[in-house]
């Protein structure tokens, strides 16, 4: 669910590059600088919210936050990336062509593209990971995966504030 929410997070990018948003976002230091503060405060949020939790116990078909959640956060954390709508702002034009048609529709239809590949990427890294993860989350491994997890999620908040255009 947490793929979906990240995929569908990019409609968000998509429709911002397409509407001329993504533009806004890059010439503007500050919609930059408070979009990148907004993300890294979401980043440090996630992090502090696993550490101050016990690391979880994974049953076989047993979901610890329930499919919305997972799917609300994937969605956040990918608009709340500055980095991917800049990402998108400098992909996307490159592909279009003034002649051949509607640039916006154009546009669109390339961040359908992305979205798909992604969600095929993603899906397949989420069913292999869903496959080791029972082995990973026992014992001292699961303490170790709750830590590092946490701390990746730390460390995205610094290197996001610490980011420039």
């Amino acid at each position: 669910m947490t793929t979906l929410g990240l995929c569908s997070g990019l409609f968000f990018h998509t429709a911002a590059v397409a509407l001329g948003v993504a533009v806004f976002i890059q010439e503007s230091e500050w919609a930059f600088t408070l979009l990148k503060i907004g993300g890294a405060l979401y980043l440090g949020w996630m992090a502090w919210k696993i550490l101050s939790s016990p690391p979880a116990t994974f049953e076989k078909g047993g979901n610890v936050e329930g499919l919305g959640r997972l799917y609300l956060r994937g969605v956040v954390m990918n608009v709340m990336n500055p980095k991917v709508s800049l990402f998108f702002l400098a992909f996307l034009p490159q592909f279009t062509d003034p002649t051949a048609g509607n640039v916006t529709l154009q546009i669109a239809i390339l961040g359908l593209l992305f979205m798909l590949s992604a969600l095929v990427v993603f899906g397949a890294i989420s069913l292999f990971a869903g496959s080791i993860g029972g082995r990973l989350r026992s014992g001292r491994s699961g303490e170790i995966l709750h830590k590092l997890s946490a701390g990746i999620f730390a460390g995205l908040a610094i290197k996001l504030l610490l980011s420039e255009k």
